[in-house]
C-alpha cells in the first residue's frame, strides 16, 4: 500500500494543538467545566472541542466546522418540524392527572372512608 502524500501544511496551527492539549490536561484534573452550564467536563471529546473553540475564538488556524457538527435546519426542514409540532422537549404530562401520589392519595382516601382494608393504603 502506497503512504499517503503530505501537502506540508498543518491543518491546525501548533497554537492551536496546545490550545487542545491544555484543555486535555485542565479535563485530567478534573478542572475543565462548561461554559454555559458550568458542569464538569468529563468526556474527551468534549475537552477537545472546547481547545477547538478557544483557538478559533483567538483567531488560531483551525479548519472550520463540518456541516454535521452544525446541525441547522434549512427551509423545508423547519417547516416540517413546526408542523409536526416537534419542539424538542417533548411531550410532558399533566400535573393533575395520574402520576404516582394521585393513585397513593385515592387509595389512602378509600381506606378513611371505610372501602378498603388498612393494609391495603401505602
Amino acid at each position: 500500500m502506497a503512504a499517503k502524500k503530505t501537502s506540508g501544511a498543518r491543518k491546525y496551527s501548533e497554537a492551536a494543538s496546545a490550545k487542545v492539549e491544555a484543555a486535555m490536561r485542565k479535563r485530567k484534573r478534573g478542572a475543565l467545566t462548561s461554559g454555559r452550564s458550568g458542569r464538569t467536563i468529563v468526556s474527551t471529546k468534549q475537552a477537545i472541542a472546547i481547545g477547538l473553540s478557544e483557538a478559533r475564538a483567538e483567531g488560531k488556524r483551525v479548519p472550520k466546522k463540518r456541516a454535521s457538527e452544525k446541525k441547522k435546519l434549512t427551509g423545508a426542514g423547519k417547516k416540517r418540524a413546526s408542523a409536526s409540532g416537534a419542539t424538542g422537549a417533548g411531550k410532558k404530562r399533566a400535573s393533575g392527572m395520574g402520576g404516582r401520589s394521585a393513585r397513593r392519595s385515592s387509595a389512602a382516601s378509600a381506606t378513611r372512608r371505610g372501602k378498603l382494608p388498612r393494609w391495603c393504603a401505602a
